[in-house]
């Protein structure tokens, strides 16, 4: 099951106020971004923040789950919690490089 463009508006809404958000299809899933970088991965309707240093004692409660196959394990973000993950965003990122531009060929 993919997930829907509502859910991921929902995901959107729920972290709005923290900075610039965006989202992007890729491969049929979405990637969420906070001030163009990349914070959430939402696959088949469950956001997933990176097992980053930085949240592991507020995470150390979540569940853990596997975004795609082949993927590492990730936090499962409790995205009924505005609060709440609004806090763990900001944190995931502060640590976040922003991606490098593609290179054309």
């Amino acid at each position: 099951m993919a997930t829907t463009n509502e859910y991921i508006e929902y995901v959107c809404e729920q972290i709005n106020g923290i900075g610039e958000i965006r989202y992007k299809k890729m491969f049929g899933e979405f990637m969420v971004y906070v001030n163009d970088k990349p914070v959430i991965i939402v696959c088949n309707n469950i956001p997933f923040v990176k097992q980053l240093d930085c949240i592991k004692d507020v995470m150390k409660d979540a569940e853990l789950g596997c975004p795609y196959k082949g993927a590492k394990e990730h936090y499962i973000l409790d995205i009924d919690n505005p609060d709440f993950c609004k806090m763990v965003v900001k944190e995931v990122e502060k640590v976040t490089p922003v991606p490098k531009p593609r290179k054309n060929k």
